[in-house]
Parts: structure tokens; sequence; C-alpha cells
């Protein structure tokens, strides 16, 4: 049984913390950040605004245009499954998905963390096409507050510049759109991938600093990313150059033009709203999603990448038709 992607949804807090700001805090030029990320600025939360709010608000965001796309009404409490993925939920239980199932009103309705950082709403997006057949309809969120675990302790140059809040959704469904006039972003297949062998490279244990290894992970992240694109479109006969659209976790404006490089994609495919958000973490795809299918995007095959802290890496192909 197939699955589609019904629903994309997005929130960013307002405040916008600029390169300038940042970078008086760590001692970096405005144009050395931006020249080593892609980043601009990025969005940080409220001190008192918890990982759930974020969640929730894109939650929301996306079920009122899963409702315009419909014609009718969708509501949380139609959901059969939600599924919460976050990096930088609290340490301890329950993590955030509770919170965000008490706050959308249900009662019963199975909710499932997954707490993984940049690659969890990939994940999310592959364990709800499997599950949406026998639950129903599947929201997977991808919500992160970066800022928080930057702001615990004396901030590091090198990890404090890249990172942003925010959160993403997604509905997934077994059930086509009802009206066939509309467009259908059909799932079609995905891989993933995890090498623990790399787990200590990207790591936060709740009470320290998180700590990068930068050259391992960029060069872990070129590598993989472009591989398991490569691993999905070959057993589905599909050309990378004739992907519409490239939907990935966005690290750095450096490492997606890596990718499509890699890929030998049209650069302007590879959708990037890095300068203006940072990297979200596993909130990051679904954002991009979310804009990306706002602006009208063609119909043809769309893919979705990620690769994050495990590591854990993969992708999956979708098609609009």
């Amino acid at each position: 049984m197939p699955a589609f992607l019904h629903a994309f949804g997005a929130h960013l807090p307002e405040r916008v913390v600029t390169n300038e700001e940042i970078g008086a805090r760590v001692g970096k030029a405005a144009d050395w950040i931006e020249s080593v990320s892609g980043i601009r600025e990025r969005r940080w939360a409220a001190a008192e605004t918890t990982i759930a709010d974020l969640a929730v608000a894109a939650a929301q965001d996306c079920l009122r245009n899963a409702a315009c796309l419909s014609d009718a009404p969708v509501e949380a409490s139609s959901l059969g499954m939600i599924v919460v993925a976050s990096g930088s939920g609290a340490r301890g239980f329950p993590g955030p998905a509770a919170a965000v199932a008490a706050r959308l009103g249900l009662e019963g309705t199975p909710a499932m963390d997954v707490p993984m950082a940049s690659a969890g709403s990939l994940f999310g997006l592959v364990l709800a096409s499997r599950m949406a057949e026998a639950v129903g309809d599947v929201l997977v969120i991808g919500a992160e507050k970066m800022s928080a675990l930057i702001e615990a302790s004396p901030l590091d140059p090198n990890t404090a510049i890249l990172f942003g809040d925010g959160a993403g959704a997604a509905l997934v469904s077994s059930r086509p759109p009802l009206d066939l006039k509309k467009r259908r972003l059909e799932i079609l297949d995905a891989v993933l991938h995890t090498d623990g062998q790399f787990r200590d490279d990207l790591a936060w244990d709740g009470n320290s600093a998180l700590r990068m290894n930068g050259l391992s992970v960029i060069m872990q992240a070129a590598r993989k990313i472009p591989a398991a694109i490569s691993e999905v479109l070959a057993r589905q006969n599909v050309a990378a150059a004739d992907v519409q659209a490239f939907l990935l976790h966005q690290a750095n404006q450096n490492l997606l033009v890596r990718v499509a490089k890699a890929l030998g994609a049209a650069p302007e495919k590879v959708i990037s709203n890095v300068a203006r958000y940072g990297n979200t973490s596993s909130a990051s795809m679904l954002i991009a999603a979310s804009e990306w299918a706002a602006g009208n995007p063609p119909h043809g095959d769309i893919v979705f990448g990620a690769f994050g802290a495990g590591f854990h890496w993969g992708a999956l192909l979708a098609r609009s038709r």
C-alpha cells in the first residue's frame, strides 16, 4: 500500500540573531561566519519557549495546510499517530511527544519520540510511511531548540554560529488526496543507515557542551548523503539530473553545494534556506519542505535526505503527480 505526503507545516521563532550579534559574542566577524557556513542569521526562541511549543505550532500549521489542500477540515483528533523528532529534547522522560499529544487534545493516540539530531525527521517520515496503513494518518514533527544547549555552556565559536531553533511537520497518509485533481506526492522508496563507530564525533550528553569534530562530520556527510540518494534513485531507475528538487537537512551551505556536485545535480535544485535559519537540526528538512511546497513547485521526482549524529543518514524518494 503506497503512502502519500499530504501537507507540510513550519514554525520559526520571531527573534532574529544576526551574524553581527553572535559574532560579537564569539569573537568572529560576520562575513567570516557567512563565508564558512552560508548562514547570515538564525532564529532563537525565547527562554520560556519549549520544544513542545515549537512542535505544536508547526503541527497546527501543517493541519491548516492539509485542510486547504483537501478543501475540508483536518482535525488533530483524526490522527492515528504522531512522531516527534528532536535531538535537543531534555535528557529525561517523558520526551516532548507526550506534551505535544496533550496540547493537540489527543487521548489514547500513540505518540512517539525520536531522540535523533538532524536525521530524526527523515527517520520519522520513513517510519510513518510504513505505519500509515495500520494506524491511519501520521503527523511527523521535527522540533529543535538548539539555542538552549548552545547557551548552557561557554559559547564555542565553532558551533554557536551554526544553530537555530524551529519546527517543521509533515502529514503522511496511506490514502491519496480525495480530490484527484490536486497534487499527489507519493512516497516511492527510502533507505536508512547507521554507523555507530563515529558516534562520539557529534554528541551532546545533556550536561556538558555539544561536541563536534567538524572535519569528520563534513567529510562523512558529504560522502554518505549522496551515496544514500544514489542508492534510492538507482533502485527506482531515476537519474539525479531528472529530480525536480532535493529537500535536505540544512547543515550549512557548503555541504549542500558539495552534495549537488557529487550527484551531478543543478545547484538550484538543492533547496536552501540555511542563510535565513541556520542549522535547525531535525527540524530543518521539514521547514525547507514547507517553504518549497508553498511555492507551487513543479511535478516530478522529489528527494529528501539527511545526515546526523550517530551517525544516522538516509534518503527518501517521492513523486509528485
